[in-house]
């Protein structure tokens, strides 16, 4: 299936690579360089590139491409979420996935990539039981196995390997049994120049970090859960339990992981958290232009709107900005002309506004266009699609476990047109 691996960092230096079945020359990247080349964004070269005698499907995390060459046919998506795996391991390893942490840890990279894919094919993507395999690096450990010439590599076959539920290791024990449960949605919106949405959709996704003693057996109900589309489930979950009944019903893996992941995409049932009155002007003729934005809270349900932040791609003939922000502080960059506006918490009795003039050059023509704002906002508590657990139960052991919900709005690609 995935025949090599190459990780390329901003520059385009490939600067780690591992082959399974047979080495791949690095020239194969050359396609890929060609299509980054042509990309607007790094995030828009193409997941899936075409060569002659292989396909190309690649990944953006932390601004490293992770590009698995393929020589069969093989769904790609298959791959990808594979990458997404990778990626995710070297966190939980390393506590950031840099082309530093990976470098400094090289040894454990090839240790982990050769357990995770085997010939080719996935094998073991269970964080709990790669930790088992491979021990984590820790200063200690890295001393000692210099001084002995020992690996990270355990002694001992994992024991979820063996038992039905592999992404639980046996005999856990903890002193505080708790569960915690984050509910975390991201909102993808286009507003046209008038305030109405154009798209607006919700990814959302349930992260758990559960430590608790021996083999608990959790159900989570919804009070809404018909809200769900596209739900991706971790391998714990019942199936046929949620086809069923729409409750999750788990033996949890021990520790951090991924609940499940979901789409909220009908129109109707996105909730848009702010508005922005706008008037951004250009005159022919003039040397000037008019910028007034301001902003304000909308379908909030009472949670306060924070860590917003307004960006946006002024034309190519604006000089300078002369603006007077009521609230937080702003920057314009002459040479890329990107206007960005921290601008912080939103009071709704006191709304944040910039307003001011831009510099034009003299004898330019009137923009062809008004720039559009990006907005990056978060609201704690709160889940913009109104999706609400209604409770957590627990089976098969005899404690009573702490437990927590969280909730937690940001913004995506979140764009008003002027």
């Amino acid at each position: 299936m995935i025949h090599s691996l190459f990780l390329i960092n901003a520059s385009g230096d490939i600067f780690l690579e591992k082959h399974w079945k047979s080495v791949v020359s690095r020239s194969v990247c050359d396609y890929f360089f060609e299509a980054q080349e042509r990309a607007t964004e790094p995030e828009n070269v193409p997941p899936v590139i075409p060569t002659p005698h292989h396909y190309l499907i690649s990944v953006l995390r932390h601004r490293i491409y992770f590009v698995a060459v393929i020589q069969s046919e093989v769904p790609p998506l298959f791959v990808i979420e594979f990458l997404h795996r990778v990626v995710d391991t070297f966190q939980d390893y390393f506590g950031v996935c840099t082309e530093a942490a990976i470098k400094d840890n090289v040894v454990v990279v090839y240790e982990l990539l050769e357990e995770m894919l085997d010939n080719g094919f996935p094998l073991a993507t269970e964080s709990n039981i790669l930790k088992e395999l491979i021990k984590p690096p820790t200063i200690l450990r890295t001393m000692v196995n210099t001084i002995t010439g020992s690996t990270n590599v355990g002694e001992q076959l994992p024991t979820g390997q063996l038992s039905v539920v592999p992404w639980r290791r046996t005999g856990v024990k903890y002193t505080n049994n708790e569960a915690y449960f984050d509910v975390v949605e991201e909102i993808d919106a286009i507003i046209d120049k008038s305030g109405s949405t154009i798209t607006a959709e919700i990814q959302g996704v349930i992260d758990a970090c559960v430590k608790l003693t021996g083999m608990p057996d959790l159900t989570l109900s919804f009070m809404n859960p018909r809200l769900l589309d596209d739900v991706s489930f971790h391998p714990c979950v019942r199936f046929k339990r949620w086809e069923a009944e729409r409750i999750l019903s788990f033996i949890p893996p021990d520790g951090n992981f991924r609940l499940l992941s979901y789409h909220v995409s009908s129109q109707n049932l996105v909730a848009i958290p702010v508005y922005v009155k706008h008037n951004i002007t250009f005159r022919e003729g003039s040397s000037q232009g008019r910028f007034d934005l301001t902003l304000g809270p909308k379908q909030t349900m009472g949670k306060s709107v924070e860590s917003v932040l307004v960006s946006s791609q002024l034309p190519r003939g604006v000089l300078n900005a002369n603006l007077n922000p009521s609230q937080g502080t702003y920057t314009f960059d002459p040479v890329t002309k990107m206007l960005s506006w921290e601008v912080g918490k939103i009071n709704p009795q006191k709304l944040p506004s910039l307003k001011g003039t831009m510099s034009l050059q003299a004898g330019a023509s009137k923009p062809d266009e008004n720039p559009t704002i990006n907005i990056q906002l978060k609201i704690q508590q709160m889940a913009i699609s109104g999706l609400k657990v209604n409770r957590l139960d627990m089976y098969g052991e005899k404690y009573k476990p702490f437990k927590g919900i969280k909730y937690m709005t940001k913004a995506g690609k979140f764009q008003v047109r002027t």
